[in-house]
């Protein structure tokens, strides 16, 4: 990510982005940390030092040291003998950090993606729980909320009344 003023990134820094961002998120490994839109950026800061920015999908999110811990080990393994992983809060990250190859392998992997853009209307607000969510088994509307908790905070329990699967939906903040 270039911020208004910075410069821009070099040719390692993007390279080290790269294999940084194809790291798979610890909770949702179908999609990496740069589809999922955490990784923000990476400084190189002198001659092996990194200073990496990771915003968590929310602040008590559990994951974040785990991200942490495999973003070191790559960028280690590839030459850089410190590496430094602030956690960046502002701006928070959003359900429309997701990139369209995340949303893809969500469905895939049976996680009804976010609906793309969604976040922008619900920031700062309560989310429906009554949304017109799609099956990712079958592709029908017509779903019905079980929990609004899954296997993490940040998706729904959801069941499709057209095929009866169960499914986690991935909530948009």
């Amino acid at each position: 990510m270039v911020t208004a003023g910075a410069a821009a990134p070099t040719a390692l820094e993007k390279e080290l982005m790269r294999l940084a961002g194809q790291v798979p998120d610890p909770e949702l490994p179908v999609v990496s940390l740069a589809e999922l839109g955490v990784l923000r950026g990476i400084h190189v800061v002198g001659p092996g030092r990194v200073r990496v920015e990771l915003t968590p999908t929310w602040t008590g999110c559990p994951a974040l040291t785990a991200m942490a811990d495999d973003i070191t080990g790559v960028l280690t393994a590839h030459g850089m003998s410190e590496v430094a992983v602030e956690t960046v809060l502002s701006p928070a990250w959003s359900t429309d950090a997701i990139s369209p190859e995340g949303r893809r392998k969500l469905a895939e992997a049976g996680v009804a993606p976010p609906r793309p853009g969604a976040a922008g209307g619900t920031r700062g607000g309560p989310v429906a729980v009554d949304l017109a969510i799609r099956c990712p088994h079958c592709g029908s509307t017509d779903t019905r909320l079980l929990s609004r908790f899954s296997s993490t905070a940040c998706k729904a329990l959801r069941r499709c009344e057209s095929c009866g699967e169960p499914f986690d939906h991935f909530k948009e903040v």
